[in-house]
């Protein structure tokens, strides 16, 4: 809790106590008023200062006039009834102050979460004056500076290498596990770590202007905003607020005076009273106690799973999302930088590994560390011989007398090795020994252990399980945009009566139109140029962003989607739809026209 937080605590506690201890002790009249006029003051005097600073810039319709207008009515309400039931004022702001404190407390927690996760933020910067490095506040760095960055040092500036090569880590600022390599002449952006080598920089930003600077300014600014909940009481106060004082003083004084003038008894006592209960009832404490308590709840059990949400309007937002977009690394993977296959190898897996970590063993670099980490033992240095590191290529070594080489493809082509290109995802490890290829090394981000089943739970509902071949049969329709000949004629006929095959991988579809339809497919489109029924861009993107651009849309909608595939589907009359025809040609001249028509008639002003 912040200190901020821990005072109002105690003002919640004391209060509460103050009314506990009230409810016993035997006293009345003046005494007791201002015994609960002081708890009043305790839990409440920053609303009446807000509602009186309100007032006095002449803004009082907000919620903090309304809490503080309710709440001094139920006390004299209670002064006129002389009950000296005043707890109800002070139990209406203690509730509205423990939501305001559990809410704070809520999105404070998620911003100290995020803050340590965004540990980017530079202590100092390196100067080098008569050979010695000075450390400085990155604040005193003049632009054109020379800085120095040693191992395991954030980078303080943005700026331009001049002297020396290294590997930085930049997850905090991207997200990527994969470290980038840098050299003289590279520009580097401040927040990053410095894994290896020394490096100079000379600086071509101020501090204030630098890329950590901006990152950090917009995640401490970016939960100022409210929801749209916690906005609309705001707005709903300003409206509510006077409407309530106004019927109240409709009740008080113009129903008496409107006796008055008939002839009839005021009865000023009695509609003052109704006034004042009215103002009472009024007040909306639990609109202002639920909404904050909501958000608490909401964010608190987020956090609880990992999920880190910066306030309450993002919170909302979510509300409203119909399509989830995100980053794998981190996300679907664990972040980090590990062995994860070795292919082509003519050696045993373990061998492979074995030479690798031993020629790389000299190295600090992360991919050094993984192969290290992947052979599970003590290196011994004595087996490792004549190791040079070739820069941006990997490293020659001797290894128990045999000639290792273990880089990427530029190494293979420079020692003059045919290798094996490879399809996986990451970084590539080329190795040779004694002259000839002996495989390679993948090294890439490891996927979550749930990641797969948390993706399912969204795309595949109905949790169908097996191969594409058990998901195929049965269905009516197939939409592939995925990768080539992953469906058979054998899983086609498995469909059922008159399938739709959407076949879009191109240039080679799941499935060849021809052999579909000879499968029993009524339907089949392709992305292909050659065959029938050809799904092309070309006619969707045009037109989406010209009636978008000419109606200046400022987002593409769903709706807007909807009703260009509706006109698209259009072009093709009842007369001319047939199996082979069910969309237009690409070179419909007119196409274009008619999705932008069918895009602006549902743009909202």
């Amino acid at each position: 809790m912040t200190k901020k937080q821990k005072k109002m605590l105690w003002r919640i506690v004391i209060t509460a106590v103050m009314l506990i201890a009230l409810h016993f002790l035997p006293i009345t009249g003046i005494a007791q008023l201002i015994a609960y006029l002081a708890a009043y003051a305790v839990i409440g005097y920053d609303i009446l200062r807000k509602a009186g600073k309100g007032i006095a810039n002449g803004q009082p319709f907000d919620e903090n006039f309304l809490m503080a207008l309710a709440t001094l009515g139920a006390f004299f309400l209670a002064i006129w009834t002389k009950s000296g039931d005043y707890v109800e004022g002070i139990a209406v702001m203690l509730f509205y102050q423990i939501g305001e404190l559990f809410q704070s407390y809520a999105v404070g927690k998620s911003r100290r979460n995020i803050s340590a996760l965004m540990d980017i933020r530079p202590d100092y910067a390196n100067i080098e004056t008569d050979g010695k490095l000075e450390q400085v506040d990155p604040d005193e760095v003049a632009v054109g500076s020379v800085i120095v960055v040693q191992p395991g040092e954030k980078v303080p500036l943005d700026g331009i290498i001049v002297e020396g090569e290294a590997s930085l880590n930049t997850s905090a600022l991207t997200g990527e596990s994969l470290p980038r390599d840098v050299k003289t002449g590279d520009e580097i952006i401040s927040g990053c770590i410095n894994m290896n080598g020394v490096l100079k920089i000379r600086t071509t930003k101020e501090f204030g202007e630098s890329t950590v600077s901006k990152i950090l300014d917009l995640v401490e600014n970016a939960s100022s905003r409210k929801s749209r909940s916690e906005a609309f009481i705001s707005r709903f106060a300003k409206v509510y607020t006077p409407s309530v004082c106004g019927a109240a003083l409709v009740l008080g004084i113009a129903v008496p005076l409107l006796r008055l003038a008939f002839g009839a008894a005021p009865n000023w006592t009695d509609w003052i009273y109704r006034a004042l209960t009215f103002l009472v009832v009024s007040c909306p404490c639990a609109l202002v106690i639920s909404i904050p308590l909501s958000f608490f709840a909401g964010i608190g059990g987020a956090s609880h799973e990992g999920i880190l949400i910066k306030g309450s309007n993002y919170l909302e937002a979510l509300s409203d999302a119909k399509y989830l977009v995100f980053d794998k690394t981190g996300t679907l993977t664990q972040g980090v930088f590990e062995v994860t296959g070795v292919h082509h190898s003519t050696l045993e897996e373990a061998k492979l590994l074995e030479y690798a970590a031993l020629a790389e063993c000299a190295s600090s670099h992360p991919i050094s560390k993984s192969l290290q980490k992947a052979y599970g033992r003590d290196i011994d240095r004595s087996r490792v011989a004549d190791i040079e590191e070739i820069s941006g290529r990997g490293i020659t070594a001797k290894v128990d007398g045999h000639a290792v080489a273990a880089g990427n493809a530029k190494l293979m082509q420079q020692l003059g090795i045919e290798y094996r290109d490879c399809h996986s995802v990451g970084t590539i490890i080329h190795m040779a020994i004694d002259g000839a290829y002996a495989g390679h090394i993948v090294i890439s981000d490891v996927v979550k252990p749930h990641a797969k089943e948390a993706i399912a739970a969204v795309t595949n509902r109905s949790m169908c399980k097996g191969t594409l071949a058990d998901a195929m049969v049965g269905c009516d329709l197939f939409i592939g945009v995925s990768g080539p000949g992953i469906v058979t004629p054998d899983m086609v006929r498995s469909m059922a009566d008159k399938p739709i095959i959407f076949a879009l991988s191109n240039p080679t579809p799941e499935i060849m139109p021809d052999a579909a339809k000879d499968a029993g497919a009524y339907i089949v489109a392709t992305g292909r140029s050659d065959f029938p029924n050809q799904i092309n861009n070309l006619l969707v993107f045009p037109g989406i962003f010209k009636g978008a651009l000419e109606s200046r849309a400022r987002r593409i909608t769903e709706d807007m989607m909807i009703s260009a595939a509706h006109a698209i589907a259009g072009r093709v009359s009842p007369a001319e739809l047939a199996p082979d025809h069910i969309i237009p040609s690409i070179f419909d001249k007119a196409i274009a026209a008619v999705v932008a028509d069918a895009v602006k008639a549902h743009v909202k002003e």
